[in-house]
């Protein structure tokens, strides 16, 4: 196994202050963003409200299967991922890395981990040295991924990353070339790539029960409670990046790229940064993008920290149409299927199964040696795509796209 040294560019990018790691923003706003992002650094936080914790630890694994240390404790972590570990057949859990070791014991105990299976940001390069981990889960702020990615590959262990990958496609290309370098797998946490309603939606497409594609649209909002970059990480440019965007808004990028199975070849957008508003004081409240697909079908995307709730998918054939709301979430999902006057409602399957395959389906590819679904790749296509979706918002101008997602223009 080869040693991964970071490139000269993520070093810069890790020196100056957040500033270089940091998407682009707009306006007037740049400086003011600037100044008042600090560099990011992994910090312990409370245990979050509402955890729901095992009343006892889980069943021991049910066959073969990797052992995964789970890396930040936050809810995600807590509520989603780390419960359905146990419902997976090619995972199991094996250790936690935490920067609160009052919240890290808790979590171990309630899961039956030992004391020697819990990990601090210090000394979570330690995990070297421990054979009990195959792989890590990384699910910190995205400011922080790519140093306990790189470190992770440094200790010889498979990632998987959750999304967005990084905050910039320099640091997505330094993940992936780790990766290779230290002959390790990286998955990106695209859950809905294995949850039943989406694919079920990418099926009826490919087999043209809609007719060619026309349009798709995504709508991806939430309005934040007050808060301000200090207390809440996703409002802080240097550990969220732009904002709504790479957080709730790339369910819809992702479900415009797989539901089409196409790459667009234009792109265009706007953003919005409100004066006066704690709560944008460093990122964006909406933004909106139009990707134009070689078939000359569109994808239309919104995305909103400060817009009443929405999570929805629709798709216009030249036949018929097909919604989902919710889209993209954790259960609940809604599906409608419509072809002239006949209207059918699907329930391809239950939802929650998302995470236990995709768990399943990284526990297997370490193992079997076979190809990842999510790849770093795949994460690093949407990054660019991001840097393209703010580049058109500063300029004013439909960015031009090669099939890599790279910009051919500036």
């Amino acid at each position: 196994m080869t040693q991964y040294t970071p490139s000269r560019r993520h070093l810069l990018g890790v020196a100056a202050s957040g500033i270089a790691a940091a998407p682009f923003l707009s306006g007037p706003a740049t400086a003011r963003n600037i100044a008042a992002s600090a560099p990011p650094k992994a910090e312990g936080q409370p245990m979050p409200r509402g955890t729901r914790l095992p009343a006892s630890p889980p069943p021991a694994p049910k066959g073969q299967s990797i052992g995964v240390a789970i890396v930040g404790l936050g809810g995600y972590a807590l509520n989603q991922i780390m419960p359905r570990i146990a419902e997976a057949d090619h995972c199991h859990l094996a250790a936690v890395v935490s920067g609160n070791a009052e919240k890290a014991a808790t979590v171990a105990a309630a899961y039956g981990l030992p004391e020697d299976a819990i990990y601090s940001y210090d000394s979570y390069e330690e995990i070297a040295g421990d054979d009990r981990i195959d792989a890590v889960y990384v699910i910190l702020p995205t400011g922080l991924h790519t140093e306990f990615v790189l470190k992770a590959f440094t200790a010889g262990k498979h990632v998987i990353c959750e999304k967005p990958m990084a905050l910039t496609s320099a640091e997505c290309e330094d993940m992936i070339a780790a990766g290779k370098a230290a002959d390790r797998k990286l998955m990106i946490g695209y859950r809905c790539h294995f949850e039943p309603y989406n694919l079920k939606a990418m099926e009826l497409i490919r087999e043209e029960a809609l007719g060619p594609l026309r349009v798709i649209r995504t709508a991806h909002h939430y309005r934040s409670g007050p808060s301000t970059p200090a207390t809440n990480w996703r409002h802080n440019r240097a550990l969220a990046g732009g904002g709504p965007l790479e957080d709730y808004g790339l369910y819809g990028i992702q479900a415009g790229l797989y539901l089409s199975g196409e790459m667009p070849v234009r792109i265009s957008a706007s953003t919005q940064q409100p004066a006066n508003d704690p709560r944008f004081a460093e990122i964006f409240a909406h933004t909106a993008s139009q990707m134009i697909f070689p078939s000359g079908a569109t994808s239309q995307h919104s995305t909103s920290y400060d817009g009443a709730g929405a999570n929805m998918v629709t798709v216009r054939g030249q036949t018929g149409f097909l919604t989902m709301e919710p889209a993209t979430g954790y259960g609940g999902h809604e599906m409608m299927l419509r072809k002239g006057r006949s209207t059918e409602t699907l329930t391809p399957g239950n939802p929650s199964i998302q995470f236990a395959a995709m768990l399943d389906h990284f526990g297997l590819s370490v193992m079997e040696g076979t190809e990842i679904l999510t790849p770093g790749e795949m994460g690093l296509r949407d990054t660019r795509l991001i840097e393209a979706i703010y580049r058109s918002a500063e300029t004013g101008r439909t960015m031009a796209l090669n099939p890599d997602a790279t910009m051919t223009e500036d």
